[in-house]
């Protein structure tokens, strides 16, 4: 579906309906698609009004007590597991993780954590095309 930021919060609200008890939710697309601005776009539908920022340099941000904020840009999957990331998905809440790839899916599904699957792509300045999967 083809939405401009500010059609943002009826995409959050179709995820949130979906992951009613949180779960994890995996943002792809290429660098500036923004992965970063559904964040925001998200934060914002659970009311938070904190400044969301992406966790580019430090591989977490936490916003309120259900929003977790994850970029594995940097990071990859593996350093992401040997951190023990992994059991952070265990919290109660939202988890948000940008740059997610087949491997982290797979586990996510081995592990039974509920998991949709956001990919973006830049349409124009002020549009993206956002496609959802349920994994």
């Amino acid at each position: 579906m083809k939405l401009t930021q500010g059609e943002l919060p009826q995409l959050c609200r179709t995820i949130a309906d979906k992951l009613p008890s949180g779960g994890v939710v995996i943002l792809q697309g290429d660098l500036a698609s923004g992965k970063t601005t559904f964040t925001q776009a998200f934060a914002a539908y659970l009311g938070l009004d904190e400044a969301v920022t992406s966790p580019t340099f430090s591989l977490q941000q936490v916003y309120g007590a259900n929003l977790y904020h994850y970029d594995l840009y940097n990071y990859g999957f593996e350093k992401f597991l040997s951190l023990g990331m992994m059991e952070e998905l265990e919290r109660e809440g939202y988890h948000l993780i940008e740059w997610g790839d087949a491997t982290l899916i797979g586990w996510l599904k081995r592990a039974g954590i509920e998991t949709v699957i956001v990919k973006i792509t830049k349409c124009d300045p002020s549009s993206r095309w956002y496609e959802v999967e349920y994994a």
